[in-house]
């Protein structure tokens, strides 16, 4: 389910790209990327005080926020979620400590 329901958002978002922005909130988001990074960061926070205070449904509901935001960042940026799943695919395997440090080195 999880592949299959980040193929069907990526549809609609990529859809709404030709949308007003008076007619989809998502249009209107890549109308003012400025608000689109801004959503991301007021629903990161949302997601920080959720799981600090939240039960399980309020980090649930929040987390969504951040993904469903996050990916309309992506599509503005003409990438997918499969993008960001390769690149975690990649670092698999690896110590977190070891793709930091190769990161640093770069």
């Amino acid at each position: 389910m999880s592949a299959t329901m980040l193929d069907r958002l990526t549809a609609v978002l990529e859809a709404r790209k030709t949308e007003s922005p008076e007619a989809s909130y998502v249009a209107s988001l890549y109308a003012k990327p400025d608000k689109m990074l801004q959503k991301i960061g007021e629903e990161a926070v949302e997601t920080i005080i959720a799981a600090k205070n939240g039960g399980r449904e309020q980090i649930i509901y929040e987390t969504a926020d951040l993904w469903f935001h996050t990916m309309v960042m992506l599509a503005a940026n003409d990438l997918t979620a499969d993008d960001i799943l390769q690149e975690l695919s990649r670092r698999f395997g690896t110590s977190g400590h070891d793709e930091k440090a190769a990161r640093e080195g770069s």
